[in-house]
């Protein structure tokens, strides 16, 4: 576990680790590709070392170049070994991602349920409708599930998805990949995580075209140039950062995230009266400056193009505890994360109104007390060590195998910003 105590304004210079949320379905697309492709600041979280395991036990070969550490080089082989069992995959979610490429590769994918943070039910049902739609047959039991590839076809898929999901949106990008179909996608998740896999496969000719309501993704017409792709910087990252920095008054700059990713985080610090202004590559917080508006926050998460990521939440409301204002969160896209976040956050004296599972409100500032709280999932974790950084006291927290599942070194970061963080033995 790892103790917090308040101490002086977070100051400095950081630079985020590449986005956990985007690396993954980016090494599902280097094995769906079928080519060796690099790619580059891949972060060392545990997702993502996993992820990199998975794709070893599944056939490919991964490599590492000496001296770059964040690089990841992806080469197809040509072995055809039995289908594996990747009893790993249920260990985080985007396991889910594979199932393209193991149908390339063996004609067939058996995974078991994926598993992740305990945020509420995120079942697969809209996975197995992108499959069918390509043809596939699907099959479930209570442990695993079963994708097979049934006769090939050139057509067109159209597929006009029920909501915005990010998963079911990169298994059909995914899946056109490894058929070599064009895929015409209704409603879209066009996150950031979403648009930086159609950047890379548009770099070696895919041709991807996106609408507010619409993806089209075509294959290429020729052979393209090497594939040589690199993570973004993690956003989620940047904004617990960004929102440590605006808890404490301080005043640091953020290097390493795209400005471009950043938009309904940075409105949300603004309407809260935190200076905050935006770089190509980097966010800079100047709290210091800061004059509260006592102007109520809205923050609820949103599938929708430009919404608020339902990972931003947490450390805004950690943040909102210390400020003035009346404000309102709600996460109808993980139904359970309220569930794990706010009673911790009560265990620090936070009251906070539950309007429903998945909607809350509450008047700042607030005075919190530190104590002992658990990290559930990744983000409440985070959102923890914010809150940690403003509370009376030690705050000590656990559960540090979920915050490493996300951030390679969460605590390093606001350490290199001036922050009062240790490690504790238990």
């Amino acid at each position: 576990m790892i103790a917090v105590r308040p101490g002086p304004p977070l100051t400095g210079i950081v630079t985020v680790d590449g986005s956990k949320n985007a690396a993954l379905p980016l090494l599902a697309a280097a094995a769906a590709l079928g080519r060796p492709v690099r790619l580059g600041n891949v972060p060392a979280n545990t997702d993502v070392q996993i992820m990199l395991a998975l794709l070893q036990q599944a056939g490919w070969h991964v490599a590492q170049p000496v001296g770059e550490p964040s690089t990841a080089v992806i080469l197809p082989t040509e072995s055809r070994c039995t289908v594996p069992v990747l009893a790993q995959a249920a260990q985080i979610r985007a396991s889910y991602y594979l199932v393209p490429a193991l149908l390339a590769r063996h004609g067939e994918a058996r995974l078991p349920w994926p598993g992740g943070c305990r945020i509420g039910a995120r079942g697969m049902e809209l996975h197995f409708k992108v499959y069918q739609a390509f043809g596939d047959r699907t099959a479930v039991d209570d442990s695993a599930y079963r994708v097979e590839a049934v006769a090939p076809d050139t057509a067109t898929v159209s597929l006009m998805l029920p909501f915005r999901s990010r998963g079911a949106t990169v298994a059909a990008v995914l899946r056109a990949v490894t058929a070599g179909r064009t895929l015409r996608l209704g409603e879209p998740n066009l996150s950031p995580e979403v648009l930086c896999v159609l950047d890379a496969l548009s770099a070696v000719g895919w041709e991807a075209r996106t609408s507010e309501h619409l993806l089209t993704l075509s294959p290429p017409s020729s052979e393209s140039a090497d594939a040589v792709w690199a993570v973004p910087g993690d956003k989620v990252e940047a904004g617990t950062l960004a929102c440590a920095v605006a808890a404490t008054g301080g005043d640091a700059r953020i290097e390493g995230v795209r400005s471009k990713d950043m938009g309904p985080l940075v409105g949300a610090l603004r309407r809260l009266g935190i200076p905050v202004s935006s770089e190509t590559e980097a966010l800079a917080i100047r709290a210091q400056d800061a004059r509260m508006t006592g102007r109520p926050l809205r923050a609820i998460a949103s599938l929708s193009p430009g919404g608020l990521d339902a990972d931003f939440e947490p450390p805004l409301m950690a943040l909102a505890l210390g400020l003035p204002g009346n404000h309102l969160f709600a996460d109808a896209i993980n139904p359970g994360r309220h569930g794990n976040l706010l009673p911790q956050l009560a265990r620090l004296g936070a009251d906070i109104e539950e309007i429903s599972p998945t909607e809350c409100r509450l008047t700042g500032p607030q005075r919190l007390t530190g104590t002992g709280v658990e990290a559930a999932d990744i983000r409440t974790g985070s959102a923890l060590m914010v809150a940690g950084l403003t509370a009376r006291g030690v705050t000590t927290l656990g559960g540090l195998d979920q915050l490493r599942r996300g951030h390679a070194d969460l605590p390093g970061k606001l350490r290199a910003l001036g922050a009062d963080i240790c490690e504790v033995t238990p």
